[in-house]
């Protein structure tokens, strides 16, 4: 598939997704620098794709959606750790690892039609 803007990738898309319900669901939490690490995580997985997209070659965009899963397993390692401390309720931890791993599995995906292109 021929993107013509980043907006239109399903992986931004459910990251930009990924990165509301993480706002919002850590709004409360006092630990700032708990809240700015996986805030900052979080929107790193789609300001890479959307910077990797406008690089204009696929080498350079699976350089960065390389990036943007490693952003994605940052998110997941953060939300075990605010499990474990209790920053939200472990059905809502379990929703947002899913989504973080479907946002993974997009980005795998796109990874593997780039390459298969080479």
């Amino acid at each position: 598939m021929k993107f013509y803007q980043f907006e239109e990738i399903l992986a931004w898309q459910k990251a930009q997704d990924l990165a509301v319900l993480i706002y919002k669901e850590f709004s409360s939490v006092k630990d700032f620098g708990y809240k700015n690490q996986i805030q900052n995580a979080v929107v790193s997985i789609s300001n890479n794709i959307a910077e990797g997209f406008d690089r204009m070659s696929d080498k350079e965009f699976v350089r960065f959606l390389y990036i943007s899963l490693g952003s994605c397993s940052e998110v997941k390692s953060m939300l075990y750790l605010g499990n474990r401390l209790n920053y939200l309720e472990e059905s809502i931890s379990k929703m947002l690892i899913e989504r973080a791993n479907e946002v993974a599995r997009i980005i795998r995906g796109l990874i593997k039609s780039l390459s298969l292109k080479d």
